[in-house]
């Protein structure tokens, strides 16, 4: 059965008939695993680790289901339908489900929870992560700050939570190295997905002199696209889809971190730890992508040679988690 044919039986039908109708008698040679997404598998953050599951999973190392869209009053339902089919890692998000998660998880220590978290994890079985991609975001920070005519950015962000909070302090640390007149307006539209809102909020800074914008949701390239000016893209590479517009992207990888954690629950090594390293540099985790078209060939020289910095371990990236406020 396909996983969009799957999908849809969640969707409709429920988890427990879902998975019985799809033959999820779990296969016996393979790590059986779940996730459970508040936003569509679409979406940025959780597309980054949908994908690097769907390819374990053509890998032939894991069974792979998962539900999306799922309301935070709903979800510790979901997640326990997933503990009672025989799930052996499940995958999620406890930024705003971090008590009934995390009592999901201690009423079965027999199955590895690998979810994003803004605590700590919890023994035995509660394992965490963040997309720690502060790395690459200082680096397109430098990029911005030399490419900037006006020294007016625009930083929208889905929520002021230290999971997004340290990657716009480091986007404009990055850019105040190298251009010290930079100024930032910063605005949060409380939103994981909402680009109708994003936009009009990043239209708001483009009137009032940004002449970049840094694009931590969807919608904000779209009012770049539309206004004739650049935009700094986070966590995927939209650049294809906004040809001319996206100056340098911030990439999370999740596969350092799945396979780890799939490999883990292999070995029957799994702990609860926080895998949230994975997504650093060192790893493969994150990344820089740039147009050096658009960018042009000191801006893009600037951010390499600290890039090698980082990667050697003589630059360290500092690690911001409070609430960014503008600056102009």
């Amino acid at each position: 059965m396909s996983f969009i044919t799957r999908r849809t039986m969640l969707a409709t039908l429920g988890l427990s008939t879902a998975l019985s109708l799809s033959g999820a008698s779990w296969a016996q040679d393979v790590t059986r695993v779940a996730a459970v997404w508040t936003v569509p598998v679409e979406q940025q953050w959780a597309s980054r680790l949908h994908n690097a599951l769907i390819a374990a999973e053509e890998r032939g190392e894991i069974d792979y289901v998962y539900s999306e869209n799922i309301t935070n009053t709903d979800y510790e339902r979901v997640m326990r339908e997933y503990a009672e089919q025989g799930v052996q890692l499940m995958v999620g998000e406890a930024f705003g489900v971090e008590q009934p998660a995390r009592a999901v998880a201690a009423d079965y220590p027999e199955i590895s929870f690998l979810m994003g978290s803004s605590l700590p994890p919890v023994e035995p079985n509660f394992a965490t992560f963040d997309n720690f991609i502060h790395e690459p975001s200082y680096l397109t920070g430098i990029i911005a700050g030399l490419k900037t005519e006006t020294d007016k950015i625009g930083m929208v962000g889905g929520y002021a939570i230290p999971e997004v909070n340290r990657l716009m302090h480091a986007f404009m640390a990055g850019a105040l190295s190298v251009n010290p007149d930079a100024t930032f307006s910063v605005s949060f539209i409380n939103s994981w997905y909402d680009p109708p809102k994003a936009k009009e909020t990043a239209f708001a800074m483009v009137d009032a002199g940004a002449d970049i914008l840094y694009a931590e949701r969807f919608g904000v390239s779209d009012a770049a696209k539309e206004r004739g000016i650049l935009a700094i893209g986070n966590v995927i590479d939209t650049s294809t889809d906004y040809p001319g517009t996206i100056l340098a992207s911030a990439l999370w990888h999740g596969e350092p971190m799945i396979d780890k954690a799939i490999a883990d629950v292999k070995a029957g090594s799994f702990t609860a730890s926080d895998y949230g390293i994975y997504a650093f540099m060192e790893y493969g985790g994150g990344s820089l992508v740039v147009d050096e078209s658009l960018a042009g060939p000191e801006a893009v020289a600037a951010a390499r040679a600290v890039e090698a910095t980082i990667l050697d371990g003589s630059f360290v990236v500092e690690i911001d988690d409070t609430e960014p406020t503008s600056s102009q």
